[in-house]
């Protein structure tokens, strides 16, 4: 597992020594960001963003938006061992200070909005591919009002997920990787 581009491109991350956590592979990891640069459907800027990786596993998402010159990440990962890891990768990049780790389970930190000092210009959700609360989470992210008015989420599930978003959800695409899909949407307000 690497950083695949920006200023710290090359760069080797620690990952996990299980498979209960399943980083997101370089080559999915490449492309959702190529399609974030290069979409004209995706109106969307790294630098100076605000980044909220959910379920952030290893925290390879967030770390490569970093490395694309992000401001700030906040990550959520709720299993200790697994954020050992992060702390571990935040550390070899010296990241610390654009980085805000939070051990709990998304859903309850969410709900406890005082936590967060901002609102998101993109918001990355990869939970378990065995996980059904997708629908359930971005309902609440819609209510909380975590993402700006022309922030984007990205979902990444198992491909043959069958999601049903309410109305105000935008699939703005939507792409396949082996195993799994990307979802890119965003809010209408």
């Amino acid at each position: 597992m690497r950083i695949v581009g920006g200023k710290m491109r090359g760069v080797t991350l620690y990952g996990p020594k299980n498979k209960k956590t399943r980083p997101l592979k370089d080559l999915a990891r490449e492309s959702i960001f190529n399609i974030i640069q290069h979409s004209n459907k995706i109106l969307f800027k790294f630098e100076k963003s605000n980044i909220l990786d959910l379920y952030a596993g290893t925290g390879s998402f967030g770390l490569e938006c970093l490395s694309r010159q992000a401001e700030n990440v906040y990550f959520i990962e709720k299993r200790e061992d697994v954020i050992e890891i992060l702390n571990r990768n935040i550390e070899k990049l010296k990241l610390k200070k654009k980085t805000k780790v939070f051990s709990k389970d998304v859903f309850h930190l969410i709900k406890k909005i005082s936590i967060f000092d901002t609102k998101f210009d993109l918001i990355f959700c990869d939970p378990p591919f065995e996980d059904n609360s997708v629908e359930k989470l971005i309902e609440l992210i819609f209510s909380k009002n975590l993402l700006k008015k022309n922030g984007i989420i990205i979902i990444h599930r198992k491909k043959n997920t069958d999601d049903k978003f309410e109305n105000y959800f935008k699939v703005i695409d939507e792409r396949t990787y082996g195993m799994s899909k990307i979802i890119f949407g965003k809010f209408l307000l």
